[in-house]
């Protein structure tokens, strides 16, 4: 697994939701998708990306009783994101993850442009596959 980078394992599917929407609709993509988390765009308002996870619906939704249909993505967003350049380490990655305490992370290139998403499953996959 040493020699394994964040771009080996990394998902190049972005998606992304306008801070403005509701979460609602970020709950719509993201069940429709399969997915776990959803960047959400830059906008004039919200000069930073942002990350919207399923552990935030239920952290800043359920158990604090909003309304998803009236709550703003924006409103329980987190921002700016924190990412991890695709020429990293797996480890590296693990690390900053257990650091900060996430479970998604959003991958950049050496230009710092978004490229792609790593996530706790895929680290998952990457030992299974790893062990054999």
């Amino acid at each position: 697994m040493i020699d394994h980078t964040v771009k080996d394992w990394m998902i190049d599917l972005l998606v992304f939701i306008e801070p403005e929407a509701t979460v609602l609709e970020a709950l719509h993509q993201m069940r429709r998708r399969y997915i776990h988390s959803i960047l959400v765009s830059k906008s004039p308002e919200h000069p930073d990306y942002g990350i919207l996870t399923s552990t935030d619906i239920c952290d800043r939704i359920i158990a604090e009783q909003r309304n998803p249909a009236t709550t703003k993505v924006f409103e329980i967003m987190h921002s700016p994101i924190l990412t991890i350049r695709q020429d990293k380490s797996l480890q590296d990655c693990v690390k900053l993850m257990k650091e900060h305490n996430v479970h998604h992370m959003p991958v950049v290139d050496a230009a710092g442009e978004l490229v792609g998403f790593i996530s706790a499953t895929d680290f998952m996959v990457a030992a299974e596959q790893l062990a054999e």
